[in-house]
């Protein structure tokens, strides 16, 4: 929703590139992204850039006879990056970009055979959300891990005449929370011919939710009965109202609640033994191998990768009332450690003194370059199919994505 809402800002820098070493092409999933270009070109007279939004830039790489001479978007790290991408070690040096600059793990997932083909962008992590009033009843300050989630649930939960009228918190009510236990469970989904991923973790992760849901809130129709009757309101509402207590949330959505609603909530990040997953759709940049323009690229690369350029994207961003659509740089946090640590908090209070080390972090693996299609059509379903029966069995996946794979070819 929120790219639909800014996708008609392309339309000032969407120009016919004229080719040549000056003017520089970006395609992008993000349309957030035209306004970067924009602004890149009022700082500097030397080069240009023009953007253009496709829904799939590596797909419509593949298949187009033209190149950008930049890409920022999901997955692009996968099997073909080395196929599309050129390395692009020449940013760094005296004078030039420093790795040290860079999220160390973050940096790692764009290498390949010790050559750096992307640079990343930008990541979320994951959050649960809550009454301020209730703060007092959480046990640490920053983080939350998911057996203190079950037992405030579970003193929060009211009944009344059989059914509950008081729910704390329901692992079904987002199917994102259920992908991240399996996660947390160590399920490690990855790409290979085009999926795999560990079978017993995967059992444990559907047998754990299934169990939650039984232990903490009688059974599975209990808590859809709940949803059914309340969920009419969002969840931020039902929160301030008392009706629930937890909500499950990225942070690119944390950071883009109104302000009215945030003056009345506070955040959780989620932490399971000593891990942070971030989310598996990080951004990454790549200069494609076919690029002709890659003089005015690296120009590029070399300004949005400084700490003050980022700084004033933020400036440039709440000047212009946008940052209730986007969250921070590329709807998320920098991949660079200063702009987040030291920045972001200047432009969400919220943040102050409340990131988590970034020793907690877990970058995803590598996945398929369709695997945001294969989540959504297979992954999520299975997994809120299975949580709700209790029923597990890794062939029964197998067949789901073999099946999607051989109807989507």
């Amino acid at each position: 929703m929120r790219k639909c809402r800014i996708a008609f800002l392309l339309i000032p820098v969407i120009f016919i590139s004229c080719g040549g070493s000056n003017v520089a092409q970006i395609w992008t999933d993000h349309p957030e992204f035209a306004l970067y270009g924009e602004y890149f070109n009022t700082v500097q007279d030397k080069y240009k850039i023009t953007v253009r939004y496709y829904e799939s830039p590596v797909e419509e790489l593949g298949r187009s006879n033209i190149s950008p001479d930049l890409i920022v978007a999901s997955w692009l790290k996968n099997a073909s990056t080395g196929i599309h991408f050129r390395s692009i070690d020449n940013v760094f040096g005296a004078k030039k970009l420093s790795r040290s600059i860079f999220y160390p793990r973050l940096l790692a997932v764009g290498r390949i055979e010790n050559k750096q083909y992307l640079l990343p962008v930008s990541y979320n992590i994951p959050a649960l959300i809550f009454s301020k009033e209730r703060d007092h009843e959480l046990s640490n300050p920053f983080t939350i891990d998911f057996e203190e989630i079950k037992i405030l649930s579970k003193n929060f939960n009211t009944e009344n005449r059989g059914s509950f009228t008081r729910m704390g918190f329901s692992p079904l009510w987002n199917d994102n929370f259920l992908f991240l236990a399996s996660i947390l469970s160590g399920v490690s989904f990855r790409e290979a011919n085009p999926l795999e991923w560990d079978s017993d973790a995967l059992d444990y992760s559907i047998d754990f939710i299934h169990s939650w849901t039984y232990e903490i809130n009688n059974n599975n129709q209990a808590e859809e009965d709940f949803t059914f009757k309340y969920f009419y309101e969002p969840p931020e509402k039902l929160i301030q109202s008392g009706r629930i207590f937890f909500s499950y949330k990225e942070s690119r959505d944390l950071f883009t609640i109104t302000e009215a609603s945030m003056n009345n909530l506070d955040f959780r990040w989620i932490l399971e033994q000593g891990n942070i997953p971030i989310t598996e759709d990080m951004i990454f940049l790549g200069i494609p191998k076919r690029a002709k323009s890659t003089k005015a690229a690296r120009a590029f690369i070399q300004w949005f990768f400084q700490t003050e350029s980022q700084r004033l994207l933020l400036e440039y961003f709440r000047a212009n009332r946008i940052r209730e659509n986007v969250f921070g740089i590329c709807d998320g946090f920098s991949a660079l450690s200063a702009v987040t640590e030291q920045i972001f908090p200047r432009f969400y209070p919220e943040l102050l003194g409340r990131m988590p080390p970034s020793e907690y972090f877990t970058p995803p693996n590598i996945l398929p370059a369709n695997w945001a299609e294969i989540k959504e059509r297979v992954i999520l379903p299975y997994l809120a199919e299975q949580a709700r029966s209790g029923l597990t069995g890794e062939n029964n996946l197998e067949k789901q994505i073999s099946d999607w794979m051989r109807m989507h070819r």
